[in-house]
């Protein structure tokens, strides 16, 4: 899969495919039936398959305060459409001068001059252009082939959204959220050094800011950790969150990686969370909080079988 971040560095061979557009944070089902139906034109038309996405998130744009929404980071979006079979990924810069663009701007600038689409596959709730202006029947009127999927339902008539997913996650729901995922999702970041408690404790943790990333439900879980590079996912627990015991100022991800003792600041690790086991609590000592956290381990090992 190639990657472009601007209209000026796409190369021709990009140009003229099928483009599916959106802003696919999670990849769920609902946005994996919408690459898969272009995914199909483009074999029926002999094109390629092009996804037309945008960075940052406008969510992030529209309401700069909001709290981290992000279910995947430009990264493991990348590496999601890979799975799916893309074979092209433009994700251009969503500022305040691509917001304020026109439809037709849009349409003859992007679609047109940039991508020279074949044809477009967008979702019913996809809008474009300044106000949310732009229509399906436009991209028609400029002579592009559209296609719109309405929205994909569970089999409980639930419609698949990222909504759904940053509740779910929001709450510790992960196998809700992985349901509607239909994939394992995961946290990464670099290991950066902590203030070195767990290690005191008994439980020394690898210590992950979780940055632009939707914050799931503070608490402990258990957890699958991968470092980058290496193909083995080793069970884990993790505390996700602020430690309501020393008040650590900006939420994080600190995991215990069972039977393992090697120091690996400054690499990626992927934590996937599997069960929530607990909320976080504040201890009355610290003999108290090595018995829970014993226990929390325990029982991760348990659920990890």
């Amino acid at each position: 899969m190639k990657q472009f971040t601007t209209l000026t560095e796409i190369q021709e061979e990009a140009k003229g495919h099928v483009v599916v557009i959106g802003n696919f944070d999670g990849v769920h089902k609902g946005h994996q039936a919408l690459i898969n139906k272009g995914a199909n034109v483009a074999k029926q038309t002999g094109k390629k398959l092009a996804i037309l996405t945008f960075e940052p998130h406008p969510r992030v744009l529209f309401r700069p305060d909001e709290q981290p929404s992000r279910v995947t980071p430009p990264d493991l979006k990348a590496e999601r459409m890979q799975v799916e079979g893309v074979d092209y990924l433009i994700s251009l810069d969503f500022n305040w001068d691509f917001a304020s663009q026109s439809a037709d701007e849009f349409i003859a600038g992007i679609l047109k001059a940039g991508l020279n689409a074949s044809h477009v596959v967008i979702g019913s709730d996809f809008h474009f252009g300044q106000m949310r202006s732009g229509t399906p029947d436009m991209i028609k009127q400029a002579g592009i082939d559209v296609t719109v999927i309405e929205k994909i339902k569970s089999a409980d008539s639930e419609i698949y959204s990222s909504s759904l997913v940053r509740q779910a996650l929001r709450h510790g729901d992960i196998q809700r959220a992985n349901e509607m995922l239909g994939w394992e999702w995961e946290m990464r970041g670099e290991v950066v050094k902590g203030d070195q408690r767990g290690r005191e404790l008994g439980y020394p943790t690898a210590n992950v800011k979780l940055g632009e990333t939707v914050h799931p439900a503070y608490g402990v879980y258990a957890t699958w950790a991968r470092i980058e590079g290496e193909e083995i996912w080793r069970p884990s627990a993790t505390n996700i969150g602020i430690r309501p015991m020393f008040e650590i100022p900006t939420a994080q991800i600190e995991t215990f990686i069972f039977d393992f003792d090697r120091e690996f600041y400054g690499q990626i690790l992927h934590v996937r969370p599997v069960q929530r086991l607990r909320s976080e609590a504040k201890f009355d000592s610290l003999d108290e909080l090595i018995q829970q956290m014993k226990k929390d381990c325990e029982k991760a090992r348990d659920i990890l079988k």
